[in-house]
This record gives structure tokens, sequence and C-alpha cells, in this order.
């Protein structure tokens, strides 16, 4: 069984030295990990970003790790009593490696390499190891073997370890870290408006109005975060247009830029949930450059593409309707962070991110919802994806304790590209109360919002509901997030004592 778990060991860690020289997406890992992320039923994954959050792809590759020793323990046991099984499963394990490297988008012909060479390493290290637990000569005892065995299993187990934590350190230096810390900004042609004096109000527990950059959700589906080098990166904007055009990072960046604060949230977010966050971003207009290539009658999507090949489709009325859509290249004053997007990302109003927020992007391609289902309409998501009204309680916490007496409910509201016109709180079965609403930049952002509250001894729920600007209150009834976004009031339980 160890000799197993050993070689299986010895298989990663050599991939990952081999995935240095053919791009870490070849690993075996990554490349299994990617394919089970998209053959994953859409409930499976909801219940994996709900439980996990931001942490689902750690989740992802722990449990794969773990199903790989306990497949590789099997084939140890195997292996003992035939070796011819060890190398079966062996061969089985690079088969699934080599299939998963070679159909993930953009893998080019040495994706196979990880697997193969790591493959034929375990296979040598399990002889190896089998050999070392028989007893030598005929005065060869079972305990000289034994400690033979642990000896060479865990010199194989320390050379794993070592292989991959080179394999992964040499990978990490060729990140892109470095050049985005060199990229210099321009200065917005068109600045972001100043933030009023009323936002952040000073309640313990309450979301800022601008979200960190490392406080920003992230979900995605990039096991291995894309390293884009801004000197090589190219947009291609092709397809149903008059006139295709191919920008560089220079190119874009010397164009006329905007600066504009937009809330982005992610359409799995659970009412009352924290994948949503407000940031400043800067970049250019996406309108701009679908007006200067010239989009063609029946061009109504616009398919944007990730380097690692995720789609994601965007109706071309929304991105030429005039709001503060934009291919952003920098986050909160500064640029991109590389788990956001590096060097350029699209940010539209509006939509949730499924829909519009493609990060990673190198391509535009002009075409129509007929002839396309981008990457998560394929699983079953609405094809168009606007934002519902929604409002959360930040203030006190859910199943929280609250002392009697004076104190604040807060929270956010949102319905972006809208505006947010009201917040009403009920505390248990009594009337709706109106809240203040700190300020805003403008309709694209979440408002923050308080009412104070007299609180009394014992159990009580909190329920939050807002309007957008046209006066459409949030529904009561609640839906799921599949297929186009979660709905409902947001209701809490508090303990004042």
């Amino acid at each position: 069984m160890a000799a197993g778990v050993v070689s299986a060991a010895v298989a990663l860690g050599v991939a990952e030295l081999v995935a240095v020289f053919t791009g870490p997406r070849t690993s075996p890992l990554i490349a299994v990990g990617g394919a089970v992320i998209d053959a994953t039923p859409e409930a499976v994954k909801h219940v994996a970003i709900q439980l996990f959050g931001v942490y689902d792809k750690i989740a992802l590759l722990t449990g794969t790790v773990l199903l790989l020793i306990a497949f590789a323990a099997v084939v140890g046991l195997l292996a003992r009593r035939d070796f011819r099984w060890g190398v079966a499963g062996i061969g089985l394990f690079a088969l699934v490696g080599v299939a998963a490297a070679v159909t993930r988008p953009n893998a080019g012909p040495l994706a196979l390499l990880p697997t193969v060479v790591g493959s034929a390493a375990a296979i040598a290290v399990l002889h190896w190891l089998l050999r070392a637990a028989e007893p030598v000569g005929a005065d060869g005892s079972d305990a000289d073997a034994r400690r033979r065995f642990l000896r060479f299993a865990l010199l194989g187990a320390g050379g794993a370890a070592v292989a991959g934590f080179l394999g992964r350190s040499l990978s990490s230096r060729r990140d892109v870290q470095a050049a985005r810390e060199q990229l210099a900004l321009p200065t917005p042609g068109s600045p972001a408006p100043a933030l009023p004096a009323t936002v952040d109000p000073p309640v313990s527990g309450l979301s800022t109005y601008v979200t960190a950059d490392d406080s920003f959700y992230r979900i995605d589906t990039a096991l291995v975060v894309p390293q884009v080098d801004p000197e090589s990166w190219r947009l291609r904007i092709h397809g149903r247009v008059a006139r295709p055009m191919e920008l560089t990072l220079r190119e874009l960046m010397a164009r006329p830029t905007v600066e504009r604060y937009v809330t982005l949230a992610c359409v799995s977010n659970e009412v009352g949930g924290d994948l949503i966050g407000n940031a400043r971003w800067l970049g250019v207009p996406v309108k701009d450059l679908l007006e200067e290539a010239g989009p063609l009658d029946g061009a109504d999507q616009v398919v944007s593409r990730s380097v690692d090949g995720w789609t994601c489709g965007t109706p071309t009325s929304v991105l030429r309707d005039g709001r503060d859509a934009i291919l952003a290249f920098a986050m909160n004053g500064e640029p991109l962070p590389v788990d956001h997007g590096f060097p350029v990302r699209m940010v539209v109003p509006g939509l949730y991110g499924y829909v519009s927020a493609c990060k990673w992007i190198t391509e535009m391609e002009l075409s129509s919802f007929a002839d396309f289902d981008a990457y998560w309409v394929r699983k079953g998501w609405a094809a168009q994806g606007p934002i519902k009204t929604e409002s959360r309680i930040d203030a006190p916490k859910a199943f929280g304790t609250v002392s009697p007496g004076d104190t604040v409910i807060a929270g956010v509201a949102w319905a972006q590209h809208r505006g947010v016109s009201v917040v009403e709180v009920r505390v248990d079965e009594g009337p709706w109360q109106p809240a203040t609403l700190a300020g805003t930049v403008g309709p694209d952002t979440w408002r923050q919002w308080t009412i104070p509250w007299q609180a009394t001894p014992g159990s009580h729920t909190i329920s939050v509901r807002a309007a957008d600007a046209t006066g459409a209150l949030q529904p009561e009834q609640g839906a799921d997030p599949f297929p186009d976004g979660a709905q409902g009031w947001h209701t809490i339980s508090v303990q004042v004592r």
C-alpha cells in the first residue's frame, strides 16, 4: 500500500518539474482538476461554492489528492501480488492525466509530457520499492526487508516532495508580478467621481463602500491563476465586424480612459451572501472599441475569451447603451491584481459576472446568442444575467448576541445600473421602517444603509428589503441562484442579552 502511495507522490512531483517547461496547466493534478470542474453537475458546484466559497478550488484539489491516495494505495496492494497490476494501475492514471491535459483549452502538443514522464518515474519507483521489500539472500529476514523498504520509501517520498516543491517554485518564478508592479498607469481622461462624505457610516461590521483588492471575492474556473505577460498580451476583436482589430496593452492604455466605481456580483451569491464587492476600475470604454470595429447585422452577442479558454457572452446592446462597460487594467488605483485578471479584464455594470466579467481577456468575438453558448450557458445558466435587486444585513451578525439598548442595524443593498432608492427594515413582525441610505457615486454601485434599533432582551428576527430607482421592490419569494440569480429577503436571528 505504501509503495503505491509513494509512487503516486513521485509521479506528481516529477510531473510538476516537467510542467515548468510545458506550463503549469499541463500538470496532471491541475489538468484533471480542470476537467472535473467542467464535468461536475451544476448542483454539486453550487453546493461546493456555498460550503467553501472562494476556497472551492483548494477543496477540489484536496479532494482530488485524497482520491489519488486511495487509488494509489489499492494499486500498491495489487502490485505486491503481481507487478503487472501496478503497471496497469499507473497506466490508468497516465491515461486519465494525458486525456485531461491534451483536451484542456489551448493545450499544446507537449501537454502530455508531465503525465507521461511522471508515470514512467512512478513505475520505476514502484518496482524499486517492491524489490526493497523482499528479503535478500538466504539469511535475509523480514525485519531487514521492512527496514530497507521504510528507508527507501522515505527517500522516495522526500524526493517527491522536493521535486514537487521545486517544480512549483520554478513555475512561480515565471509569474508576472514583477511586470505588474512596473506597469505605469495612465491618468484617467474621465476620473471617478469623488466619494460622498456620508459613505462608510461608523458601524462595526458594516462592509466598506470600496472593497479592498485582497478582500474582493474571486470565483472562476482557473485552478492555476493565468500568468499573462503584458508585453506579449494581445486583444483580438473579430467575428461579425466590419473592421477586425488587434491591440497591444500599450495601444489599449493609450486610448481615452475612464475611471468608475462599479459593484460586481457573482450569480452564485446566495441571499445575504458575500460574493459581491465594489471597486474603482480604470480602463477603456468597450463601446468605443465596438464602434470602431463596426458590428454587423445580427451580431447580438460579444463572446469574450480568457487566456485559459473560458468564455462568457454579453449582449452587444448592453455594451453599446452608454453604461460604463470597460476593459479594465487597474483596480483601486493599482494595476489589476493577477488573481483578478491582470493585465486586462472586462467590467460591465448591471450584469452578473458569468456573462460579463471576463478576466485575463484576450479575445472579443462578435457573434449571436443563436449561434454560440458560452461556458456557463452550456451548463444551464441563463444566457443573459441582469443583476437582481438585493439587500443584506451586515450588523448585527446572524445568530450573534447584542446588548440591550441603543444599537444600529446596518448593511448594503444593490441594484446595479438601476440604483437603490429605498431600504426598509423590519424587526420581528413589526412594521417596515425606512433605513437611512449612505451616499453613493451613482447607480452602478451598492449603497450602505443604517437604522437605529432599541434592542430589548430576548430572541429577535430582523429582515431587510430594498427597492430600485424605478420603485420595484425586491420580491419576498425566495429563489436559488440557479439559473439566473438568487432572490428573497435577507432575514437573520439575533439574541439580545
